[in-house]
């Protein structure tokens, strides 16, 4: 749950802005997403490897991105 500290002569635009910042640290929408399909441990560590091997491909020069 985020708490946003608004004094009283505060703008409501201003505590606004600090909440949508807050919710944007807190990662909330990123879980939210991903927990919407389970996805099998070994299906996500080979997107990672993959991941992996696309990353060392890019940095070696083999391939352009």
């Amino acid at each position: 749950m985020l708490i946003i500290d608004s004094k009283d002569c505060e703008n409501i635009d201003k505590a606004l802005k600090k909440y949508k910042k807050k919710f944007e640290k807190s990662k909330a929408l990123l879980q939210l997403r991903e927990r919407q399909a389970f996805i099998k441990p070994s299906v996500r560590r080979r997107g990672e490897i993959l991941k992996a091997v696309y990353k060392q491909q890019i940095a070696s020069g083999k391939i352009e991105g």
